[in-house]
């Protein structure tokens, strides 16, 4: 089963238990000045979480396509992407905890037909400052269904994710965390803004048995240890609280948020930790092999760099953004410049934009329309940038080698950036590869490097009169 038969079976499965299924929305959020991009399923939905009526109805369903520029130094691993769709479903005051677990272990195992033996939960265990109690409801509700299915359904409470590293969880089945299970848009309960809806959740995890445990991550497994011997697929919320100067209140009504990443269901129905192994992923990794020569188990980091950063630019463009030097410009420059450097790696030294974006687009023709109405927009914004890239990239990679030798600053950093177009990070991250010390006061240096530039711009258009 590929990600796409995924996609439509989850919409069709939800929409027989109910749920009118909404489009996706933008990857810029029309009404939220607070954030860059869309970057959860339930952000375009918060006001109705809030308690506003939405016109479909009070149970939802969707696949929202998100962005999150913060994973950009993470890409690169088995299962991290900057661009990704969340499978969605809400309940704005309708159904709970019951039908909501009910129905999401019936699409994973019965729909996808995922292993009930490899699939293991977490719960919230409880915020004794805050008041807030255990989740032992979820917990029973997992231990019926586990039973149901044969599976032992023994519960360890774990606390935090060191004390988890620490102890580990003994292969046990339901997991309490305290921190790791409480949702919010910010974070911790204590880092709640006022106003703020949150509530605990339960998340699902699915094993897989042939990853040996890193170290490098806590002495002992666990279901949220970031090894990737476990990979989360799915999160209930129970969004139930809303943030107060006081500390919580309830929410006009009780509402599930649910949000399953559709790359990682799509690799445990694969059996594989990989998710640029999966339908919507490999296909662009093929196409790079082919025009490069060279081999996905060669040159791994690379080759799925370029996927996701040029699949997530693709939709920034669809979605009506072009490459800047401001927010979601920005980013959108950044990884458009991050995927050419990284194809020099594999030889690429042409402009090769134009044979792998009709890859991406083809590979969402069905359930995205949009990107094969625009594609030749979407080759024509992306080989624009890749071009005036290409001109400079050789003699800024040239200008930092020639910093070797010594810690480069803030002021270096800042002529790579105005003089050859380097992105700042992208500059830090050659450095670190090159093995050239960089500052620990590189940022400062270059934001004053920054305002006394815009100061200089200023000060003609200050003189001129009236």
């Amino acid at each position: 089963m590929d990600a796409d038969q995924i996609r439509g079976l989850y919409l069709e499965f939800m929409a027989e238990q109910g749920h009118a299924v909404i489009p996706r929305a933008p990857l810029v959020p029309r009404d939220d000045p607070s954030t860059l991009f869309t970057g959860s399923g339930m952000q375009p939905l918060l006001p109705y979480l809030l308690g506003a009526e939405h016109p479909a109805g009070r149970r939802l369903a969707d696949s929202q396509t998100c962005l999150r520029a913060q994973d950009i130094d993470e890409v690169g691993d088995n299962r991290h992407t900057t661009f990704f769709e969340m499978l969605g479903n809400w309940s704005l005051g309708d159904y709970f905890k019951h039908e909501q677990l009910h129905q999401v272990w019936t699409f994973l195992t019965d729909k996808v037909g995922l292993d009930p033996n490899r699939i293991y939960v977490s719960c919230f265990l409880g915020d004794e400052v805050h008041q807030i109690p255990q989740d032992t409801e979820s917990a029973g509700i997992w231990t019926e269904l586990f039973t149901a299915a044969k599976v032992s359904a023994d519960q360890v409470e774990l606390g935090t994710e060191e004390r988890a590293a620490e102890i580990g969880s003994g292969g046990a089945r339901i997991s309490f965390y305290s921190k790791k299970n409480w949702w919010c848009r910010d974070g911790s309960a204590e880092n709640m803004p006022i106003g703020e809806p949150g509530g605990p959740d339960s998340e699902m995890f699915y094993l897989f048995p042939d990853v040996q445990h890193d170290t490098a991550f806590g002495a002992h497994c666990h279901p949220n240890c970031d090894c990737g011997r476990y990979i989360e697929i799915g999160n209930s919320v129970f969004m139930e609280y809303r943030r107060t100067a006081d500390g919580f209140e309830p929410l006009p009504r009780r509402n599930v948020d649910f949000g399953g990443g559709l790359a990682r269901i799509a690799a445990a129905a694969l059996d594989t930790p990989d998710v640029f192994r999966i339908s919507l992923l490999r296909p662009i990794v093929a196409a790079v092999e082919e025009l490069s020569g060279q081999t996905y188990e060669e040159h791994t980091r690379s080759m799925r760099v370029i996927a996701d950063h040029l699949r997530g630019a693709a939709f920034l463009a669809v979605d009506g953004i072009r490459p800047g030097n401001k927010a979601q410009g920005y980013v959108m420059r950044r990884l458009i410049r991050r995927a050419v450097r990284f194809a020099l790696d594999l030889g690429l030294t042409e402009n090769f934009l134009p044979a792998i974006i009709p890859t991406i687009t083809g590979i969402y023709a069905h359930h995205y329309p949009e990107l094969t109405e625009h594609a030749d927009e979407v080759v024509a914004v992306l080989v624009k940038e890749e071009k005036a890239f290409r001109r400079t990239l050789l003699k800024g990679i040239h200008q930092l080698e020639g910093l070797r030798g010594r810690v480069i600053g803030g002021a270096d950093l800042f002529t790579l950036y105005d003089t050859y177009g380097f992105p700042i990070e992208l500059s830090v991250e050659e450095a670190g590869a090159a093995g050239i010390e960089v500052s620990p006061t590189w940022r400062e240096e270059f934001d004053e490097q920054m305002a006394a530039q815009r100061a200089r711009s200023a000060r003609p258009h200050a003189a001129v009169p009236g």
